[in-house]
């Protein structure tokens, strides 16, 4: 009897093991892509992404391009292309300029005819994987482009609504501009950014917020909630979130450098 309850543990185990939800994505930020300046970078990072096992998908969290310009949006997705899996991409305040023929609505309907993963030319939109729900959030400018942020009220109510459909999932948000600025800088601060960490406060299944933007590599635990700012490529994250199917997942951010 002792032998057969042994047995059924390990089988227990084993299959609690193999059906345990974890992801794994990296993150990259801040490319500033240009033939002239930064291709090569993108190249290094591409390439040493590659070569990273298990995965799930790739997360450009903003200031992809040098500066807003279709051809350079077209060239920065034809290197992009180059990673071996699905990708998205996140617009920064050097992205888009409405009057630079560049605006947000037309970033993202490009995104979507090039890229068959995007199901949407939503600027704000989720995505699912392994029971996870991923959030992107927009507080970029394209009317009156600056380095501040501004999560409008519209988007603010947007992530309140959205949050709310998913009270058992775990949520994870990924921006260009962090809520919790990892250091002081007037140029590169956030407007007006309580009214969003308040609706974040309302709900319990933000697990973490990843941006880039500053600069620099930070992460901070603030009221559950992991804050993760990556420095620029060639640095670059690889992001595990395991014991996923909990209310506490695991969530480990190693930085990696490509150069």
């Amino acid at each position: 009897m002792k032998k057969l309850l042994s047995l059924l543990l390990i089988y227990l185990l084993s299959v609690s093991y193999t059906l345990a939800k974890d992801v794994r994505f990296v993150q990259i930020t801040d490319v500033r892509y240009s033939k002239q300046n930064n291709s090569e970078t993108i190249k290094k990072v591409i390439k040493d992404v590659n070569k990273q096992k298990d995965v799930d998908f790739v997360v450009f969290t903003g200031d992809n391009l040098e500066r807003p310009d279709m051809k350079v949006l077209e060239d920065f997705i034809l290197e992009a292309k180059k990673l071996q899996k699905p990708f998205y991409v996140i617009i920064g305040d050097k992205d888009v300029n409405k009057y630079k023929d560049l605006s947000k609505k037309d970033f993202q309907k490009y995104l979507k005819k090039k890229l068959p993963n995007y199901k949407t030319a939503d600027i704000n939109y989720t995505f699912e994987k392994n029971g996870i729900i991923f959030m992107v959030v927009d507080g970029a400018k394209d009317v009156i482009p600056s380095t501040n942020g501004y999560f409008k009220d519209n988007v603010v109510e947007w992530v309140d609504a959205t949050l709310a459909l998913y009270p058992n999932k775990n949520v994870i948000i990924f921006q260009h501009f962090p809520l919790v600025e990892p250091e002081e800088n007037e140029s590169y601060k956030t407007f007006k950014s309580q009214k969003y960490m308040d609706v974040i406060k309302k709900h319990n299944n933000v697990k973490a917020i990843i941006t880039g933007h500053f600069g620099i590599n930070k992460e901070e635990i603030i009221d559950g909630i992991v804050h993760i700012t990556t420095a620029p490529a060639p640095n670059y994250r690889v992001i595990d979130i395991t014991n996923s199917d909990s209310k506490n997942p695991d969530i480990w951010a190693e930085i990696k450098n490509a150069e």
